[in-house]
């Protein structure tokens, strides 16, 4: 269990952190296989996306991991990211690892738009 300052995070950041951690890793595997691969595998748009969506699932989790009071913001950016990665990786039909490197994406950014969500609702509840 994930702890910040002595305090406990709630179990959709954890799950978000894990989530990211797992995005990033499959990422960067992913991203050595489209090297192997080369062709369309290496095409600038969809290779640029791939280490976008590897930084940012690490940033994010590092994030939420020292509580910042950005991690919102930054979780938001990587939903973006990691869901028009996925949308990329699912291009290449046939292709396991590319097939698995979408899922693991869309499954980080729903992951990320939860905890996104679960700190807008708090502090909407705050404001009333």
């Amino acid at each position: 269990m994930a702890h910040v300052l002595g305090a406990k995070l709630s179990p959709i950041m954890q799950q978000c952190i894990q989530d990211c951690k797992e995005c990033g890793a499959v990422c960067q595997e992913t991203i050595s296989y489209c090297l192997q691969m080369g062709g369309r595998h290496v095409e600038p748009t969809h290779f640029k996306l791939m280490m976008d969506c590897a930084e940012i699932c690490q940033i994010s989790e590092n994030y939420m991991l020292r509580d910042s009071a950005f991690s919102a913001t930054i979780c938001a950016v990587c939903a973006e990211v990691c869901a028009r990665c996925a949308d990329s990786c699912s291009q290449f039909t046939g292709d396991a690892t590319m097939q698995n490197c979408a899922e693991v994406c869309r499954r980080c950014s729903t992951s990320c738009q939860r905890m996104v969500e679960s700190v807008k609702q708090p502090a909407a509840a705050t404001a009333l």
